[in-house]
């Protein structure tokens, strides 16, 4: 079984592919350019090394988010793009469990964080129970406070890792109550190795997609999109107040028009 893996869901662009539950290649780059310029390069570099023929895959797993709005939407399409082309299913592996899956059989609470802005954080719970990864709490946007508090009540020993770290790695060390680490570096961000072992098993078991079918996750709507929705909203309560008035609420020198 071969399963191509793409993760863009992040800052970091990631390639792997994964034959027979054997890691043939895997090209991760951590750096400051858009996916739109990395990853279909990196794919095609990956495939004229191993001479990969795209028509041998069984089927391509993608980090299908949340994340980066932007980034999510350049890998779904490639994704959905060579799952329409060469007839494969496409496997969706939440980013948050992708990212988990870096720290197989790791002891305690494993906590992605990805930074979701606006005070807020991609992540969730998980651990590894007899070799196989297991949700405690499900991938969700939620501030740190919040987090903190249910990592506290549940009492148990945390090991952390993403973006979302940094700039909140202050206000852990002053509000963990329980023993907590950070990964190390080589496996605290996304890694497509990771998402085509998880995709692996998700196929085994029957969950994926038709190509057709894929669309991202997203767990909340893009600032464009709020904005047009505040816009909306704004438009809307213009036209209603404009509605409740009456040619008695002007004056004489004012004038009313239907």
């Amino acid at each position: 079984m071969k399963i191509l893996a793409l993760d863009s869901s992040g800052m970091t662009a990631s390639v792997a592919l994964m034959e027979d539950g054997q890691l043939v290649a895997d090209y991760t780059v951590n750096y400051k350019k858009t996916h739109s310029q990395t990853l279909l390069p990196m794919l095609d570099t990956i495939v004229q090394m191993i001479g990969l023929e795209l028509e041998s895959v069984d089927a391509i797993a993608i980090a299908a988010g949340p994340g980066s709005f932007t980034g999510l939407r350049i890998g779904s399409a490639t994704a959905k793009g060579l799952g329409l082309a060469l007839d494969k299913p496409v496997i969706e592996v939440p980013t948050i469990y992708g990212l988990a899956n870096n720290l197989f059989d790791t002891e305690g609470l494993i906590v992605p964080m990805m930074d979701a802005r606006r005070a807020q954080v991609y992540t969730g719970i998980c651990r590894f129970r007899y070799h196989r990864l297991e949700v405690v709490k499900e991938q969700c946007a939620v501030s740190v406070e919040e987090l903190v508090r249910e990592l506290n009540a549940l009492g148990e020993k945390v090991t952390v890792l993403g973006d979302g770290v940094e700039p909140n790695r202050s206000y852990l060390s002053e509000n963990l109550t329980v023993p907590w680490a950070e990964a190390p570096g080589h496996l605290n961000r996304q890694r497509a190795a990771a998402v085509a072992e998880l995709g692996s098993v998700y196929y085994s078991e029957g969950k994926y997609v038709s190509a057709a079918e894929h669309s991202p996750e997203y767990l909340r709507v893009s600032q464009a999109e709020r904005e047009q929705a505040e816009k909306g909203r704004s438009m809307r309560e213009m036209e209603e107040k404009s509605a409740r008035l009456r040619p008695a609420d002007y004056g004489a020198g004012d004038s009313y028009e239907d």
